[in-house]
């Protein structure tokens, strides 16, 4: 037998002193994490409230998200580190139309949306697009789509398209919106729409955040009245018409006539503006400019009887109460002690030993008599 030892196979045949066959060892891989990672982490400081600030002001649209992103944050840090920079941006804020844009599923908001924002920026105007979604836990909403959408508006030099807030109630998504507005404001964005993700109970929390408020709809759906409410109609300054086009274009202003019959019914607006209702088409443009137009006479209408100055101190009283609710409910429902009472509260209630008002009470008094 042969000093070497006999393989079978070509991979064994390969091992073999005396075989053909050669394996080469390879190149080694390089590591998939850039090793230098570490450095990079390093060397990226976290920016200060200073420099968040000076950065809106300048108008750097990167620095102005990652300002938003921190308002959005759950993290006490972050949020401590927002209300520093609010506070900060507030002296430069309020030199804008606030513009609330809400509309039946289906109406084409983002085409619309589009259409009337590239015809504001072309004019030399800045405009930020911001959107109040109170979504669900579970499906997180579908508002982020928006972005893709607006294709031309996303990528416009005087534009900021802003995707919606993550999950979370209306209130507190209501209330990171209108911080939003002030950094927005601040960096120079004169034109700020608020896109409502439809016909709900979110279009009252934006109608106490704008200086104009647009409802869409749409023709040629059955009755034209049925599916809204009126009390979303009486907040409406105006109202259009959307895809009157085509076929449609008929259809349209027949809606146009019924809506305009409809809002004469209503009790005169405080603004002492009659609302107006428009047809208009994304997709031809038309009764685009119009529009526009409309807003701005909305708004020398307001500002010369001095409604719109009145208006925003309303809506800021507004919101000193719904911040104090909002605060006090956040923390009543993270106290510890109060926690523990629910589950026992809870368990009592189910089995009718005690009403839920008295539940009530007793975790109020709970916690009020640690205070």
């Amino acid at each position: 037998m042969s000093a070497h030892k006999k393989f079978k196979g070509e991979v064994e045949e390969s091992k073999a002193d005396n075989s053909a066959l050669v394996v080469n060892e390879g190149v080694q891989q390089p590591p998939q994490i850039n090793p230098a990672i570490k450095n990079f982490k390093k060397q990226k400081s976290r920016l200060s409230c200073d420099d968040f600030v000076n950065g809106i002001k300048a108008g750097n649209v990167n620095i102005l998200g990652q300002a938003i992103t921190l308002i959005e944050s759950k993290l006490p840090a972050h949020y401590e580190q927002a209300q520093q920079i609010i506070e900060k941006c507030l002296p430069f804020a309020g030199n804008s139309v606030r513009i609330g844009i809400t509309g039946v599923p289906g109406v084409g908001k983002s085409t619309f949306i589009e259409a009337l924002g590239m015809e504001i920026v072309s004019s030399g105007h800045k405009l930020a697009v911001l959107a109040v979604d109170p979504s669900s836990e579970r499906s997180g909403g579908s508002i982020l789509g928006d972005k893709t959408r607006m294709e031309e508006l996303a990528v416009h030099k005087n534009a900021f398209v802003r995707p919606s807030p993550s999950a979370g109630s209306l209130g507190g998504v209501a209330r990171k919106t209108r911080e939003t507005i002030v950094l927005c404001e601040a960096a120079g964005f004169d034109t700020i729409f608020i896109e409502t993700v439809g016909v709900g109970q979110s279009e009252t929390a934006v109608h106490s955040m704008v200086d104009f408020f647009l409802l869409l709809m749409l023709s040629g759906a059955g009755d034209e009245l049925q599916g809204i409410k009126r009390g979303i109609m009486e907040m409406a300054d105006a109202i259009a018409i959307t895809k009157a086009d085509g076929s449609n274009v008929e259809k349209a202003n027949m809606a146009k006539v019924q809506y305009q019959n409809a809002l004469h019914l209503f009790p005169p607006t405080l603004s002492g503006w009659t609302p107006k209702v428009q047809t208009c088409s994304a997709v031809s443009k038309s009764g685009i400019s119009e529009l526009w137009g409309l807003i701005q006479d909305y708004i020398k209408h307001t500002g010369e009887n001095g409604f719109f100055t009145d208006n925003r101190l309303q809506q800021s009283k507004y919101w000193l109460y719904e911040s104090v609710n909002s605060a006090l409910k956040e923390r009543f429902y993270n106290d510890e002690t109060v926690k523990a009472k629910i589950k026992e509260l809870e368990s009592e209630i189910a089995l009718d030993k005690i009403s839920s008002f008295i539940a009530a009470h007793k975790l109020l008094d709970l916690y009020f008599s640690k205070k």
